[in-house]
């Protein structure tokens, strides 16, 4: 077991004991690589590190031993071709296997890793190329992203080398043969060449509601932050199978596809589908693998609830659990039903580690975000930056960081000090989220502040009347904004998904409405339901509520 080196104590008797007492301990020198990806395959060489399936449902199953000694390849590689400590790569992997070895690689040689996804335009990679300084590109052997690549390359200034995976293409580096020639050992780097726990270790670019994306920076450190994400939220087995949906240029990926995992010496069970989500395919695959703990976002079990779940096996699944969005009561209760188990909510940012969860001591509450992470200070804040009472609502806020700089908290914006210093220069982190806490302790997520709608002097977070939206059998998703209104400044608004058997009809509308009165305080009921097809989301499957606003203003 590694834990103990990184956790003076790894049991505990209560959320209380665990929240007061819970300590991690960052050694300078910290490298995920070589102290825990390397460490592994020394301790146990057979021991199993990945199992992954293709999308044509190819299987392979990776040790730790066969990570290290392809990624040493990798790093050989690496340097071959002119990367060094401080120079950063675009990732661009989608799911697959080579995803682990090179990020491996990476991190021991203490490039700095960004991950992307494959939706991006030229456009994008072009912006992105030259606000990191990008020195290479590696790429999936998916056709589109490829091309945007190719067309995007000429354009940034900084890129040396093109690299892809899975197929060769002409014009680029194949990985698969290019470490090929190398040797499978290779020795920590020393000197000025050698990593610490304080250095830039990873870049997410992450969107607000306003402007480019911000290059979100985390240090070496950052992996054991995710001992928490990992050990007591997802409560991950050491040698279990462990699944969560994400891919590759997702924050979501680092929770709960390699860092935490691994250290708590976890198998990541990866199923590297093309396209869009298909819930049946993904319940075929839990039953036949047999996998022990699953986290997901909140719309992923929603599409799951249409299949018929109780033709498939999921009694190995010992804990259910989501982020991304918030999780509505009802599928908490459909998922409970089904399954016996009470599904584990965790809510966090591209910024953090599980900032609020709902821990292994405490029983969950459906539609509770649950309880503070021992990392961070966290604080309900008023307007008036005073400390809200229980019941009422505020800004969830990391505080006393200038005292105590949580592990696994972004460290700034890459090459942005005047940002850097305007978000963390203080003793508090905004995180702009808003929500609740009960007389229990327990946190209820209300929305972020720019989704929140004011209405006629009210204050309505969507969540709610999207979660009472959930509970009537035609809705499988909605969508709750404000929209522009002369006479109450915004009313609400509600896009909906429906499920299969039901059509638009003024006639569902007024049911809907009324069902929504029922169900919460009449005054939030939805003024205005739009029928959609789909919601649009990000690729970690958060709802773009912003855009619909967009589109609401230009009407």
């Amino acid at each position: 077991m590694l834990l103990d080196r990184y956790l003076p104590r790894i049991e505990f008797d209560s959320y209380d004991d665990f929240k007061q007492n819970y300590r991690v301990n960052v050694p300078e020198d910290f490298n995920f690589g070589f102290d825990i990806v390397d460490e592994w395959a020394k301790q146990e060489p057979d021991k199993k590190a990945l199992v992954w399936l293709s999308s044509e449902m190819e299987e392979r199953t990776f040790t730790f031993t066969d990570i290290s000694k392809m990624s040493n390849k990798a790093c050989h590689y690496f340097l071959s071709i002119g990367l060094k400590k401080g120079d950063v790569v675009l990732l661009l992997l989608r799911r697959r296997w080579e995803y682990w070895v090179i990020a491996t690689a990476l991190h021991k040689l203490g490039v700095i890793v960004n991950p992307g996804n494959l939706l991006f335009t030229k456009k994008d990679i072009v912006y992105r190329g030259n606000m990191a300084s990008i020195s290479a590109i590696i790429c999936c052997d998916d056709e589109y992203i490829r091309e945007q690549v190719d067309a995007a390359a000429p354009e940034i200034d900084t890129l040396q080398r093109k690299i892809t995976v899975a197929t060769p293409r002409e014009g680029w580096d194949f990985f698969e043969d290019a470490i090929e020639p190398f040797p499978d050992t290779f020795e920590r780097p020393t000197g000025d060449a050698a990593t610490h726990a304080s250095d830039i270790f990873l870049i997410y670019f992450t969107s607000g509601s306003t402007g480019m994306p911000k290059m979100v920076c985390h240090n070496h450190a950052h992996p054991l932050g995710h001992i928490v994400t990992a050990k007591y939220w997802q409560q991950v087995q050491e040698n279990k199978l462990h699944m969560s949906i994400s891919d590759s240029g997702w924050a979501k990926f680092g929770w709960g596809k390699i860092y935490g995992q691994w250290i708590c010496g976890a198998v990541i069970f990866c199923y590297d589908f093309i396209g869009k989500f298909d819930a049946k395919h993904i319940l075929e695959v839990i039953s036949k693998y047999k996998l022990t703990t699953f986290c997901a976002p909140p719309t992923m079990y929603r599409f799951m609830l249409q299949e018929d779940m109780s033709k498939y096996d999921l009694s190995s699944i010992q804990n259910f659990c989501n982020a991304g969005e918030p999780l509505n009561p009802e599928v908490f209760n459909r998922i409970y039903e089904l399954t016996g188990k009470k599904m584990r909510e965790g809510f966090g940012q591209s910024e953090g580690t599980v900032l609020l969860a709902n821990f292994q001591w405490d029983e969950p509450k459906a539609g509770s975000t649950g309880k503070p992470s021992p990392l961070y200070d966290l604080h309900l804040i008023r307007g008036d930056g005073q400390e809200t009472e229980d019941g009422e609502e505020g800004t969830i806020m990391v505080c006393n960081i200038d005292k105590n700089y949580p592990t696994g908290l972004f460290i700034g914006y890459y090459q942005n000090p005047e940002m850097t210093r305007e978000v963390l220069g203080g003793d508090k982190y905004d995180t702009g989220d808003v929500a609740w806490r009960d007389s229990n302790g327990y946190y209820w997520f209300v929305g972020r502040n720019d989704d929140v709608i004011k209405c006629s002097g009210y204050r309505i977070g969507p969540f709610e009347v999207e979660s009472a939206l959930l509970t009537h059998p035609a809705v499988v998703e909605s969508a709750i904004t404000g929209a522009p209104d002369p006479v109450r400044g915004q009313v609400v608004k509600a896009t909906v998904v429906l499920a299969k058997g039901y059509t638009p009809s003024p006639e569902l509308t007024k049911e809907l409405q009324n069902h929504v009165k029922k169900a919460t305080a009449p005054y939030k009921y939805p003024r205005i339901i739009e029928y959609v097809e789909e919601l649009p989301k990000t690729l970690g499957g958060k709802i773009k509520r912003a855009e619909i606003r967009k589109n609401d203003e230009k009407a």
